[in-house]
């Protein structure tokens, strides 16, 4: 298979981080504010899904969300999960099909944690996305590429390959 025909089956869009995405599941139910920590401004639902295609010429960019997200291989290649913790550590995992080379079927991304990817290997990756509590835009915060390197100045390099000027 090839990323456009992804892109047209599943009815991919431009994702505003980089990449293609399409909503796949949005629970039925939801958790009251009350219910929440103070970092979510509304109820959420229980929890969200999305395919998540990334290629070579479009990674995703630093975000980070208030839920913790889960990836899940589904075709391609491989990539590369860049996650900065609030603290400035970084830790980079490979989502992919080589388990021999330490590739993973998934790789969870903590909450609060910025993180951006890119394609290691292959012409594509397709991805499921998974977040619980519920994925919301609100909850969705793009890297400021000049706040982001004031933050974490020894990840400078990195940080300026995965934001925009």
């Amino acid at each position: 298979m090839k990323a456009e025909y992804y892109i047209e089956k599943l009815n991919l869009l431009a994702h505003p981080e980089g990449g293609y995405y399409a909503e796949s599941y949005r629970s039925e139910e939801s958790i009251e504010k009350s219910a929440l920590p103070n970092y979510y401004p509304s109820a959420r639902t229980f929890g969200t899904s999305i395919y998540f295609l990334l290629t070579p010429n479009s990674v995703s960019n630093f975000h980070r969300l208030n839920s913790d997200e889960i990836w899940h291989f589904h075709d391609g290649g491989a990539a590369r999960i860049h996650m900065l913790s609030p603290e400035g550590k970084l830790v980079s995992k490979t989502i992919g099909k080589d388990l021999e080379k330490g590739e993973s079927f998934q790789v969870v991304i903590p909450k609060h944690h910025w993180f951006a990817a890119e394609i290691i290997q292959g012409d594509f990756i397709l991805v499921g996305c998974t977040v619980s509590p519920g994925f919301e835009f609100e909850d969705f915060e793009l890297a400021d590429r000049s706040t982001l390197a004031s933050a974490y100045p020894d990840h400078k390099t990195l940080i300026e390959r995965f934001t925009k000027a």
